[in-house]
């Protein structure tokens, strides 16, 4: 079954920041990847999660590469 669909705002509010920092991520290609479909860009939830748990992965990596 396919992820459900996010919006930039969808993203911005799961994240607590705001749609212009999630267009700046998508722009700098350090985001969630997106999908642009006529004049929206479209996010898989999927795709959020995983996103968010590498960066996860790489801060608790760069925590225990400190200790």
């Amino acid at each position: 079954m396919p992820s459900p669909l996010l919006t930039t705002d969808d993203v911005a509010a799961r994240f607590r920041t705001s749609p212009a920092t999630v267009r700046y991520w998508r722009h700098a290609g350090i985001g969630p990847a997106g999908v642009k479909v006529g004049r929206r860009v479209l996010y898989e939830e999927s795709e959020c999660d995983r996103w968010w748990e590498a960066k996860r992965s790489a801060a608790l990596a760069a925590a225990l590469a400190v200790s």
